[in-house]
């Protein structure tokens, strides 16, 4: 039997497919389309333009250019919204709705006539909602993300989003800028639309995207206003009407060895801490189970090389110049597998082959002359993190990577609101600030509030970090001694519900630890005299988010959405 193809695929259950499709055809015909174009592949294009979201303004333009590739190609295409999710738009937090979003995209596929779909993405939690989205319907893919922002100056100083952001933020804490400076950077900081400048999640989930094999070569790192943005749209399209034909599909590009070489290509670009979530979530949705050990092990052996902020110094635009991905590439060949299959229709070695020839440039280093030798990222495990814990270390103060010292507990994000800038706060620059309930469960959603401010009256004294440990996350764009994605989670009945000020916290990175320096006979006390957890008193999509929502190590996806795991990454 031949398989269902353009209007023919998802038909609607009347009874009758020859009905269904005579009654689509009626009303698919009142927008203008004729018989003749009726016949053609249809190709998908996910719309994720908002106007609450600033770094997807360029989407219709896209979508433009993109369209025009399938039809000179000979397809039709077929714009359709899902939920588009702006990183500082979304309450309570991006991450709370990333599920939704990928449940909107997986549905949107699988309900409607499409025999390719170009996902169009950018912001944070778009590119993944939507790679999560695609595998579980798996028709052949192709993302298309909406590119970096340039970056802006002010005082002769450049500067970008959002780790400049931060970094005048605590200046303006610490008193060293006034109020007419703040605003006057603020107008600089995201001076161009498109996602953040720096390594942050975008950026860094577009680098992992095109790595992985979902991208057109060259796709991650050209910035949003530049015309070859657009033209990349273009090819995007033609190769979704060959993606079309050939019938690759996701769950042949997302395999144990290509998630390994995203995994890699993170650590090498000094990417995001999220990265690791969303890539545990949707190597999850092709059955494959990413292994943190394993991922501390790649943490070990690949130093980051790229020249970027917050690790660095550059932005996004001079990655792009210097080569984009391909420059990364060719320095981790060694460590990359290279049959890999890309949505190309050829390997990932290929690919590198193929790529234009390097040339001299300072933003990507050579293996040999990193920028950090001791790998981004380390996954670290104790009695405070029996299922681990992620910590940034390339992005940290170095001093503070062995520390032990008293815990500030903050019992939540409303505690720590009220309490961080009161004067008569017991800190020091010793202390470790501790934050929980900020969990998936706990916030809800897993908020970027890891970055726990320093407390003001230690800002204005000149303290630049503290060492800072909760289960919430952290944009990709912060900095600072700080540990995230404490497992299992407060709310979850963790072992950071234990902790009570004055505890002492034992922070050893170097042995890969994270320890509670109390007698387990107290810890089981105090365990034993925790409340019962309540059943979650909600309705809707809260209801489903509390009780489906899996731990970090799970990539908080939610759990019925997760297909049996067969095989592990990284490999």
């Amino acid at each position: 039997m031949t398989k269902p193809f353009g209007m023919r695929r998802n038909l609607p259950h009347y009874g009758d497919r020859d009905f269904s499709v005579f009654l689509r055809k009626a009303f698919i015909k009142a927008m203008g389309y004729t018989e003749e174009a009726l016949e053609r592949p249809i190709i998908g294009i996910v719309d994720t333009h908002s106007g609450y979201n600033a770094c997807h303004q360029n989407v219709p333009e896209l979508i433009a250019a993109a369209s025009r590739g399938v039809m000179l190609s000979g397809g039709i295409p077929v714009p359709f919204p899902v939920v588009s999710i702006h990183e500082s738009f979304s309450h309570p937090t991006s991450m709370y709705l990333r599920n939704l979003m990928a449940m909107d995209a997986e549905e949107m596929i699988r309900g409607q006539p499409m025999d390719a779909v170009i996902l169009l993405g950018g912001c944070d939690k778009t590119v993944p909602a939507l790679l999560m989205g695609a595998l579980s319907a798996n028709i052949p893919a192709i993302m298309l993300v909406t590119g970096p922002m340039l970056a802006g100056s002010w005082r002769g100083e450049r500067l970008g989003a959002c780790t400049d952001c931060r970094r005048f933020w605590a200046r303006y804490r610490a008193g060293e800028i006034d109020e007419a400076g703040i605003q006057a950077v603020n107008y600089e900081l995201a001076p161009t639309i498109g996602t953040c400048s720096v390594m942050g999640t975008a950026s860094t989930m577009a680098l992992a995207a095109e790595a992985m094999g979902f991208m057109l070569p060259g796709s991650a790192s050209v910035p949003a206003v530049h015309a070859e943005r657009r033209r990349l749209a273009e090819r995007t399209g033609e190769r979704a009407v060959a993606l079309a034909a050939e019938g690759l599909t996701p769950d042949r590009i997302v395999t144990p060895a290509s998630v390994t070489n995203a995994l890699r290509v993170i650590l090498a670009a000094g990417g995001s801490t999220n990265a690791l979530i969303h890539l545990t979530a949707i190597a999850g949705r092709a059955g494959i189970r990413v292994d943190l050990e394993g991922f501390d092990r790649l943490g070990r052996e690949t130093p980051v090389l790229v020249d970027l902020k917050p690790t660095g110094q550059g932005y996004m635009e001079d990655l792009y110049k210097a080569g984009g991905l391909t420059a990364i590439l060719r320095e981790l060949r060694p460590m990359l597998d290279l049959d890999c299959m890309t949505v190309t229709g050829r390997t990932l070695g290929e690919e590198i082959d193929a790529a234009p020839a390097p040339f001299d440039q300072q933003v990507v280093r050579p293996l040999a002359d990193p920028v950090y030798r001791s790998g981004a990222m380390a996954v670290l495990r104790g009695n405070l993190a029996p299922g681990g814990a992620v910590i940034k270390q390339a992005a940290a103060d170095q001093a503070l990577l062995q520390h032990t010292g008293p815990a500030l507990v903050f019992e939540d994000l409303a505690d720590l609101a009220a309490r961080i800038d009161d004067p008569d706060l017991d800190v020091t620059p010793q202390s470790v600030l501790v934050l929980r309930n900020a969990g998936p469960k706990g916030a809800p959603g897993m908020p970027e509030a890891g970055y726990l401010p320093i407390p003001r009256k230690l800002a204005r004294a000149g303290v630049k970090d503290m060492v800072r440990i909760s289960d919430a996350r952290m944009s990709g764009t912060a900095f600072g001694t700080i540990v995230l994605h404490i497992t299992p989670e407060s709310a979850a009945g963790g072992p950071l519900g234990l902790v009570r000020t004055g505890d002492t916290v034992c922070l050893d990175t170097a042995g890969r630890r994270l320890d509670l320096l109390v007698d387990e006979a107290e810890l089981e006390r105090r365990r034993a005299a925790l409340p019962a957890a309540a059943p979650p008193d909600e309705r809707g999509y809260r209801r489903l988010y509390l009780n489906e929502v899996l731990q970090a190590d799970g990539g908080c996806d939610f759990g019925s959405f997760v297909p049996a795991q067969t095989k592990v990454a990284p490999v």
